[in-house]
């Protein structure tokens, strides 16, 4: 059985400053997302020896504990590629998609911050490719798995669980979105519509 494994992160922890510190960037990836793996590898171990021994009683609280441990894992795996230091703003593609979809990228900002600020506790806000309907969507991610649409692919993921922004932003967590668009790494974004759509 394969491994999750904790991704390197595509720049230096000090990158993103001064909108993310190095200091969130260290602890964000070196223990917060690397808990999820190791979560999601102990989960996938004990379903396994559930199911080798028969013995399923256990199961739905296992698979309960592998939902939420590979959702931070994947989630967090989305999130690191979704940032750079270079910023920019959508162009080709995600760009004709945001003004289609949402009449401009200031109006598309608006309503993924509203949705950001709205999060009430834990979670993420969720810029979506639909499948079915072929339309861009956002929507909020409860904890780490929780109200996640079918046929939905991430496109744009921002984590306002506390842990992502407290250090530097305290428990302000407009000041942090707002800095959020600073780093969005558009061409990330951009490869994630190409390829939801293929």
């Amino acid at each position: 059985m394969a491994e999750y494994t904790l991704p390197d992160l595509p720049y230096d922890y000090a990158a993103l400053e001064p909108h993310i510190s190095a200091r969130i960037m260290e602890l964000h990836h070196d223990k917060h997302h690397a808990t999820y793996v190791k979560g999601a590898n102990t989960a996938l171990e004990q379903i396994a020896e559930a199911r080798d021994s028969g013995n399923l009683a256990n199961i739905n609280k296992l698979e309960k504990d592998l939902a939420f441990n590979l959702g931070g894992h994947v989630n967090h795996s989305v999130f690191w590629t979704n940032l750079s230091p270079e910023g920019g703003e959508p162009e080709g593609g995600i760009k004709d998609a945001i003004d289609e979809q949402f009449g401009g990228l200031e109006k598309f900002q608006a309503q993924f911050t509203a949705v950001a600020l709205g999060v009430q506790g834990s979670g993420w806000a969720v810029l979506g490719y639909d499948q079915t309907g072929g339309n861009l969507t956002t929507f909020q991610l409860f904890d780490q798995q929780g109200n996640i649409p079918f046929g939905v692919t991430p496109l744009l993921q921002l984590d306002v669980w506390e842990h992502a922004y407290y250090l530097d932003y305290q428990n302000v967590r407009a000041d942090y979105i707002k800095a959020f668009w600073n780093i969005v790494n558009w061409k990330n974004v951009g490869e994630r519509l190409d390829a939801a759509r293929s």
